[in-house]
């Protein structure tokens, strides 16, 4: 990696006005490029590559793709040299602040009207991740949301994802409604058969409890499917 026309293992050895955390300090964050942010997490080089070309080679390693690399697990961080277990925590912690910054922004307005408004709670949180998330929104009488409860994690089948466990929090809370949400890691998000089951029967269990099931919405990459929209909740008292 090159500063100031000549190669430098060490950033101190680096005219200040060069050094990404001097840059940082003098003309703010967003001055910088992703990969002089990175750098600053990294803290130090290793193997005598500057802290520089130790996240240059992380960005490049994940596609230079931020997303890719907020939710790759710690071992393929460590795995680029110059980047041990604390430097690869840090970095996914940057990250996850990052995304939780920007949910706070969709999450002003506690209140979801329409399935979008469902998608745009959740895609930050769910478009990328690895494996299937099953989430409750509990809802008051006026569709404002009382509280979020996550189900289960991993691979759905309506063994897993129980009527007891789903209104249980929604009883307790006295929710006057539910909405179903989980994710497709594939990115497709068009409903499964097992989606479809699992749907069936909380659409059942909450018609027998008077608490409706007011939508099932599966999040995809870029998009989402309502079951609402697709006239899949037959049997809901709405």
């Amino acid at each position: 990696m090159e500063a100031g026309g000549t190669t430098a293992a060490k950033i101190k050895d680096w005219p200040s006005r060069e050094r990404p955390r001097e840059r940082f300090l003098a003309l703010g964050p967003s001055a910088l490029r992703t990969a002089e942010l990175l750098a600053i997490l990294a803290a130090s080089g290793s193997g005598g590559r500057s802290a520089l070309e130790v996240a240059e080679a992380l960005y490049e390693r994940f596609g230079r793709s931020l997303r890719r690399l907020g939710t790759a697990p710690g071992s393929q961080l460590i795995a680029v040299p110059g980047i041990g277990q604390a430097r690869a925590v840090a970095i996914q912690a940057a990250l996850e602040l990052g995304r939780r910054a920007a949910e706070e922004v969709l999450q002003d307005n506690d209140r979801v009207a329409t399935p979008r408004d469902v998608y745009k709670r959740f895609e930050l949180r769910l478009r990328d991740l690895r494996q299937e998330e099953f989430h409750v929104l509990l809802l008051n009488t006026q569709n404002a949301v009382m509280g979020e409860v996550m189900i289960t994690r991993g691979i759905l089948d309506a063994s897993v994802v129980h009527p007891r466990e789903v209104f249980a929090p929604a009883l307790v809370e006295a929710a006057a409604a539910v909405i179903l949400v989980h994710n497709h890691p594939s990115g497709d998000p068009t409903p499964s058969p097992a989606d479809q089951e699992i749907t069936r029967q909380l659409v059942e269990a909450g018609r027998v409890l008077g608490i409706p099931v007011r939508d099932h919405v599966v999040i995809g990459n870029g998009r989402y499917v309502s079951f609402l929209d697709l006239g899949l909740l037959a049997g809901n008292e709405r």
